[in-house]
């Protein structure tokens, strides 16, 4: 099997612009492919993230984006998870490129939620939901996750504010990130003082309505020393998809299982633990889905999964030193659904390897060689992804 590697990546801001798919798209791959070839000249295949066609009446982004890019006649597919949509373009570029399908291949992901305001994206994110069990119920995202957290801070005896606590990290640490869609601190007494969603979470605990665009350039080894050395590259060292459940009534609700399969899988497969992981990338449309994705990585004990919003010297012995979502998360950075497993990655190379970027300065993190992305969609763990990903000194 070839190790894959990425190259280069891309990324639009996340916010709510107005602009096309396609448009954003162009931002994204424009500065994926600075200073390297053509896309024409380069990729062999191309994959695109994407949630629903419902925001800009669009499907076959596949063809779109392959014209868009300057590429003809070459495989272009769209891929589909709901939230972890772009997670899955990722994995089907790493899979091609470790079986030798192909050399270099595109993986890209893509949303406009804003296009159709909240109602659109609202009920857009509710097919991802068991139709006779529950889209008739009339639940909602925040209805299903808000019995995740009710359960959990029963059954562990945790308080609403240790859960905003995540929100109010990942806020603080998109102050950092140049193309986040919230570049604003919020207290803790803020998030829990905010509006009510769906008890108990509150609105600053919810992931927004984000547009975006993003992309990886996945290559065998001999191209990525080619192109850009392996130095300045980061190796795909593990990746997984694991399906559960869609039905909440089959889930645990304190525990993903789903989750829990492909981390191990992972960490197998790159011959580490999870206190050898330095970065976390994970899912968080809710604050409750960070702690039990926390939980199910292995970062921290059952019930404890809340404590990686603190400083790595306030929390449980038993916890690992892992830090987590240094972009700000889907709750800060923003959360365009088709294109978040995307961002992920691009956050996992921009803290590993770097990159000169002319909206802000060297991101990189000295002591940060390794690095987990856990992307997951449909309710709770439906589907997941896990990516670990390493630079040149892990």
């Amino acid at each position: 099997m070839t190790r894959p590697y990425v190259v280069a990546v891309g990324r639009s801001p996340v916010g709510q612009f107005g602009m096309a798919g396609r448009d954003l798209f162009s931002l994204a791959i424009e500065e994926a492919f600075a200073g390297l070839p053509s896309p024409r000249e380069l990729v062999d295949a191309l994959y695109v993230g994407s949630q629903s066609e419902s925001y800009e009446h669009q499907i076959v982004y596949g063809s779109q984006f392959a014209e868009w890019a300057g590429l003809r006649h070459v495989p272009a597919q769209r891929v589909e998870g709901c939230a972890a949509s772009g997670g899955l373009a990722f994995h089907e570029a790493v899979s091609d490129v470790a079986a030798g399908t192909h050399d270099a291949v595109l993986a890209c992901g893509v949303e406009t939620m804003s296009t159709g305001g909240t109602p659109v994206a609202t009920d857009s994110l509710v097919a991802a939901s068991e139709r006779t069990l529950g889209q008739r119920s009339g639940i909602t995202a925040p209805g299903v996750y808000a019995m995740l957290a009710q359960r959990y801070l029963h059954e562990h005896d945790r308080s609403e504010a240790d859960l905003a606590r995540i929100a109010v990290r990942n806020h603080r640490n998109a102050r950092g990130n140049p193309i986040a869609q919230f570049d604003r601190e919020f207290s803790l007494e803020d998030v829990l003082e905010s509006p009510p969603v769906a008890d108990p979470i509150k609105l600053l605990e919810c992931a927004p309505v984000s547009d975006g665009s993003a992309a990886a350039i996945v290559a065998s080894e001999s191209v990525a020393e080619r192109l850009v050395g392996l130095e300045n590259a980061i190796a795909v060292d593990g990746f997984a998809a694991v399906s559960d459940a869609l039905a909440i009534a089959e889930h645990d609700l304190t525990r993903l299982k789903g989750v829990e399969r492909a981390v191990e899988s992972v960490y197998e497969q790159a011959g580490i633990g999870a206190g050898d992981v330095d970065l976390a990338e994970v899912h968080d449309a809710f604050s409750i889905n960070e702690a039990l994705s926390a939980e199910a990585a292995g970062f921290t004990p059952a019930g404890r999964g809340h404590e990686v919003a603190l400083d790595p010297d306030e929390r449980s012995a038993e916890c690992t030193d892992v830090r987590v979502n240094t972009s700000g998360g889907l709750k800060a950075r923003g959360h365009p659904v088709g294109a978040t497993g995307i961002y992920q990655i691009v956050e996992a190379y921009e803290r590993i390897v770097g990159a000169d970027r002319p909206d802000g300065p060297d991101r990189r993190i000295a002591d940060a060689d390794r690095a987990l992305c856990l992307n997951e969609g449909g309710t709770a763990d439906s589907i997941t992804t896990a990516h670990l990903l390493s630079g040149v000194d892990a």
